[in-house]
């Protein structure tokens, strides 16, 4: 460890195995991971498992940031509408068993273990990959389980990511920013083309971007394949916003309920507009599966999505959880803290994965910082983990740096240096996911069964 804002911090050569959820090496053989582009694998699997994902309608949702937020509040209002909703996002924080819910509730490990033997011969022979075979897992598990609906979230992209093989009642993407820039493009048009890869022929498309020039993207694609497209203002539709350490409040217009008075535990002004894309969406269901106004208002305030500004007191330091992992979405982290009286020291502590552009991320975040430490988070890839040494080089003096290799010394040191006020955990879901297990806070709780046999 050094304290010095020009000491080296190694990248560990191994993997810090407590950091890493042992139920996923229990699910499949070991998988290609990272980015490999195209349907055919996942479609060849599905077909040969009977076609699971044409069982129960779909909601398709993606975006650059908030669609896993938009997606747990769809299954939140869905599930307390009296349907049984499934729900896949990605990635997980602590647990793969996170990754599809049913009914509001995860599977137990056995379950899902079950599930995944059922596939396990068709995930082999097809040659897929990790999220492929997580995507495929997912569909598979809400069959057997009978789902009225399932909310699905894009994982990278849209076009030719795995779950765009659905055939949704209404596709959705949340905004355009640069993030993926390797496999997505440097141009926010091209990123808008790729995510709206997920507009099926006469599917409605909801967004929420308002950007003129992502607009003309996303209105010759929809025209050219037969698809309505309804553009969601937050700002005209989502008005008086109240930010608390424990909700966001505001008024939602609505063309088929009013006005509605939303409360969602999720924090921060993005929230409000993450909400007001997903009743949008939820409007534009067919009238059998579609809630009323008392469900959507209850379902939203429902709503679980752990570590999207998550704010817990713990042992009497305020601690602050997201995963912002991109530019805009640390400005949205940063629009948070300033609109809210969180006590102060405010120390961040940060991990950022290798391939992120933590140039840009950094200096907004620090900021707002009375001291930084910076770290390495240890469930990430060890291919993609950062040289913070380098970001502590590069990143302008704006606040104290400190540099502590050991995930859980980093922890402690930024408990004793925020002594009453508090922590922000930022920059990726490794960094939040390990946090949040070394504070004893996993979403899911503790299994024993977890442990490797």
């Amino acid at each position: 460890m050094s304290e010095s804002r020009h000491a080296g911090l190694a990248a560990p050569e191994r993997l810090d195995r407590p950091f890493q959820d042992p139920l996923v090496a229990r699910l499949f053989p070991p998988l290609p991971t990272g980015v490999h582009w195209g349907l055919e694998r996942t479609e060849k699997a599905l077909t040969a498992l009977g076609a699971p994902d044409r069982m129960f309608p779909t909601v398709h949702v993606g975006g650059t940031n908030g669609k896993g937020s938009v997606a747990a509040t769809l299954a939140s209002v869905l599930n307390r509408a009296g349907l049984r909703a499934g729900c896949y996002t990605s990635p997980h924080l602590c647990s793969v068993r996170e990754r599809m819910m049913v009914g509001g509730r995860a599977l137990s490990s056995d379950e899902l273990l079950e599930r995944a033997g059922e596939i396990r011969d068709v995930v082999v022979r097809c040659g897929l990959t990790f999220f492929e075979a997580m995507t495929v897992l997912g569909l598979h598990v809400f069959a057997r389980e009978g789902v009225d609906i399932a909310v699905v979230e894009v994982g990278l992209g849209g076009r030719l990511d795995a779950t765009n093989v659905i055939h949704p009642l209404v596709s959705a993407v949340t905004n355009v920013a640069l993030d993926h820039a390797d496999y997505l493009g440097h141009a926010l048009p091209d990123i808008a083309r790729e995510k709206a890869g997920i507009v099926k022929r006469g599917v409605p498309f909801v967004t929420a971007e308002t950007a003129l020039e992502l607009l003309d993207v996303f209105r010759g694609i929809t025209a050219e394949r037969g698809a309505p497209l309804v553009v969601v203002d937050p700002g005209r539709v989502a008005r008086d916003i109240e930010l608390a350490v424990d909700h966001t409040a505001f008024t939602l217009r609505t063309h088929g309920w009013g006005d509605l008075e939303l409360r969602t535990p999720l924090v921060g002004r993005h929230q409000a507009a993450n909400a007001a894309l997903a009743v949008e969406v939820l409007e534009r269901l067919p009238r059998a599966l579609r809630p009323d106004r008392a469900a959507v208002a209850e379902g939203v305030a429902e709503v679980r999505h752990p570590g999207r500004d998550q704010i817990e007191v713990i042992e009497g330091d305020t601690w602050l959880f997201d995963v912002a992992h991109n530019t805009a979405g640390i400005l949205s982290l940063v629009d948070t803290i300033d609109r809210l009286d969180l006590p102060r020291p405010l120390v961040a502590l940060t991990g950022v994965l290798g391939d992120k552009d933590w140039r840009s991320m950094l200096p907004p975040l620090f900021s707002r910082a009375d001291l930084a430490v910076l770290t390495q988070p240890p469930s990430a890839p060890p291919e993609r983990r950062w040289d913070a040494h380098e970001a502590a080089a590069t990143v302008p003096a704006i606040c104290p740096l400190l540099l502590e290799e050991d995930f859980r010394a980093a922890v402690e040191r930024v408990r004793s240096v925020a002594s009453g006020g508090t922590v922000v955990v930022t920059g990726s879901c490794h960094t939040v996911g390990s946090a949040l297990k070394v504070l004893g806070r996993e979403p899911l709780g503790h299994e024993p069964r977890d442990a490797p046999e």
